[in-house]
């Protein structure tokens, strides 16, 4: 089969969304099919002018016969083609309607959700990285639910974290620096646990500067700096170093289309402190960690108190969590789960 990616530029970006296309290109060329990348140039998911133009160029290289695939960050500046998205049969991948993410104006949701509405039931097919984010498509963005279909991101085998040895707890939270990741919920939280004995390292690039240096102005204000590391963005190396020294995963998000992160801290037996933001909480065992609401600063510092003063408690969820772990997908398999949707969008 010949298949053409289409997706925001950088196709490299480090984030979750991105690493899950990557692992899916290379899956689908493992199994013998021509994949073709195609990188939209412009902004995206508000589309200026350049991406509206680089979407409607991918469009007219793609041979006749393919069939295409878009990133779901990139699917609003196709808006003004809908009429030949539908005609060649286009598929959306949906790692989460952008209309969801946090932090944009109210103004900005809302014209990036009447562009899902309008796009989504003219693609062929839909696939959503979590249940979760299936479910909502058909109520909140009008798409027939026969139409919808679900693979999760995969995990790859990894060692046990091992842990830091102490003394303290060494917390590891990993996510862009934009609001979504509610990186500041999380150092607020542990601005209320200065008794205990616990350092943090967010590794993430800064997408989003002026919230980057916010994050950073708010960790001196709460006295935090010194036990704080904002690692930026970081190599697979320096990331499997990090895991390995990790005794609990903290992500405080307002909202996640999967949770890759969380699903990582588990196939590693790191025990979680996050919030309940979409379909992360889903992903995570009650056993394998602490769970709060979203935004909750006080609930979440007070859950957390607990996982990083009593070890033992630490100890039972890493147990579940490397449980856990063992039963997720393995990404070995998730380029033929993609290749039965396609099927499905005849």
């Amino acid at each position: 089969m010949d298949i053409a990616f289409l997706v925001p530029a950088p196709f490299d970006a480090i984030s979750g969304g991105y690493g899950y296309d990557r692992r899916l290109v290379a899956g689908l060329r493992a199994l013998g099919h021509a994949v073709t990348v195609l990188e939209l140039e412009g902004t995206h998911p508000q589309p200026d002018t350049t991406a509206l133009a680089s979407a409607r160029a991918a469009l007219q290289k793609v041979p006749e016969g393919a069939r295409i695939i878009i990133d779901g960050l990139g699917l609003p500046a196709f808006q003004p083609v809908l009429e030949v998205l539908e005609q060649r049969g286009a598929v959306g991948l949906i790692h989460h309607p952008t209309a969801l993410e946090h932090g944009n104006p109210g103004p900005v949701r809302d014209a990036l959700r009447a562009a899902e509405q309008a796009i989504f039931p003219h693609l062929a097919r839909l696939v959503a990285t979590s249940p979760l984010t299936a479910r909502r498509l058909e109520p909140e963005f009008g798409v027939d639910a026969a139409k919808v279909g679900v693979v999760e991101p995969g995990t790859d085998p990894a060692p046990r974290s091992m842990g830091s040895g102490g003394p303290g707890c060494a917390i590891l939270a990993i996510g862009t620096l934009v609001p979504r990741k509610g990186h500041d919920v999380l150092l607020r939280a542990l601005g209320g646990l200065s008794d205990l004995d616990w350092s943090l390292t967010i590794a993430g690039a800064p997408r989003d500067k002026v919230h980057a240096d916010g994050l950073l102005a708010l960790a001196e204000e709460l006295g935090l700096a010194g036990r704080v590391t904002f690692a930026g963005e970081v190599d697979q190396p320096t990331l499997d170093k990090l895991w390995a020294g990790t005794d609990l995963f903290a992500l405080a998000t307002h909202w996640e289309g999967y949770g890759m992160a969380a699903a990582e801290a588990l196939a590693r037996g790191v025990p979680v402190a996050i919030t309940a933001g979409g379909a992360i909480a889903e992903v995570v065992p009650v056993a394998a960690g602490v769970i709060s609401p979203p935004g909750n600063v006080v609930s979440l510092g007070k859950a957390m108190r607990r996982a990083i003063f009593d070890t033992d408690l630490r100890a039972e969820m890493a147990e579940a969590a490397w449980a856990a772990g063992q039963k997720l997908p393995r990404w070995e398999d998730r380029a033929t789960a993609f290749l039965a949707e396609l099927d499905k969008a005849g």
